[in-house]
């Protein structure tokens, strides 16, 4: 397991620039892989336009107490790179003035960041109908300071979205680092414990599932089927709903592609299991993803490759919901991991 960032290691891939060179050249420059823009042009899908804005994705901030090896955001204890309550305020704004209805915090762990609670109950007071939180879970287990977030979450209604590799702990820590599996399982009990994903229950407790290796996900409804059992049967626990999300080859993933040998075998996958009908609705076309510092993305993925939206509002500050509807949405290859298969979004699949 790594233990730290590929930019605290001073890895090239921790620059956005050398993992687009990748995804540019190679297989896609010779025309072994067609590039994903000729492969929605082949279905008449190109361009991509953003829909009507529904959904306001804030990350806020790199900083998380774990340091997975899938992690696109590349995050860990040693990211800095922190939200400050001056953003989070021209959220607000935007949150007050646009047709967006639902908030989408995430990070990082976006629980470390020191104004997260304020956000959370400030954007409460302005309207937000929908909260979701994306959390590692061990987070609330981390520090003294975290233990009421189950309390918290329940006070605001927030829908918790939490990542689960596996009901299995050798398979979760491999993934995630020695000890996650047996803290994931006590946070998701203390969940549990204040009414969290029990049947029937409007406290929403979902898991996200991430392939632990160079392969695309299976199918969500059997692994669901399969999660429920098995947390039921060995811990007790229950949840709502599974979403199954393909690694794009992007930052640590990317890294691991390569190091692995990976690569070219998995984009190949990625191609060949193209949908266009996942193409339709992939979540860019009704998100906005707002960095850390404020700049406008059509993803998180665009947004760690520092591919900002086309349009001229291009910062919080500057934020027009008129000129960003109907953009033109910034594609590049590792946008088949949002259309292969089933399709992948951050709510799990799309077709």
């Amino acid at each position: 397991m790594a233990t730290k960032s590929l930019k605290k290691l001073g890895n090239d891939l921790a620059q956005s620039n050398k993992q687009i060179e990748i995804l540019s050249n190679g297989i896609f420059k010779s025309g072994e892989l067609p590039t994903f823009k000729d492969k929605i042009s082949e279905t008449s899908q190109f361009p991509i336009k953003a829909k009507k804005l529904e959904i306001l994705q804030i990350n806020v901030g790199y900083m998380c107490n774990q340091v997975c090896d899938h992690c696109h955001v590349d995050a860990g204890p040693d990211r800095k790179e922190i939200m400050t309550r001056d953003t989070m305020r021209q959220c607000l704004e935007v949150i007050k003035n646009s047709g967006a209805h639902t908030l989408d915090l995430t990070g990082g762990a976006p629980e470390m960041n020191p104004d997260f609670r304020w956000f959370v109950e400030e954007a409460a007071k302005v309207g937000i109908t929908d909260f979701i939180v994306r959390s590692n879970l061990t987070i609330i287990r981390a520090n003294k300071k975290y233990y009421d977030l189950p309390d918290f979450f329940k006070k605001h209604n927030v829908h918790v979205v939490s990542s689960m590799p596996h009901w299995t702990k050798g398979k979760t820590d491999k993934q995630r680092g020695d000890g996650v599996f047996d803290k994931s399982i006590k946070a998701l009990q203390e969940l549990n414990a204040v009414g969290y994903g029990m049947p029937g229950s409007d406290l929403k407790l979902d898991l996200v599932y991430n392939p632990s290796g160079a392969f695309l996900p299976g199918d969500q409804v059997a692994m669901e089927k399969d999660f429920k059992k098995a947390l039921m049967d060995d811990f007790g626990i229950e949840f709502h709903n599974l979403f199954a999300i393909t690694n794009l080859p992007i930052a640590r993933f990317l890294d691991y592609l390569i190091a692995s040998e990976n690569y070219e075998d998995y984009m190949y996958s990625l191609v060949e299991a193209y949908n266009p009908a996942a193409v339709e609705n992939v979540m860019c076309t009704n998100t906005l993803s707002i960095s850390w510092d404020g700049y406008l993305f059509d993803c998180d993925f665009n947004q760690m490759l520092e591919l900002p939206v086309n349009s001229k509002s291009r910062h919080i500050s500057e934020f027009n919901e008129e000129l960003l509807e109907g953009r033109n949405i910034v594609i590049s290859q590792h946008c088949y991991g949002c259309t292969a298969g089933a399709g992948s979004s951050c709510q799990g699949v799309v077709a």
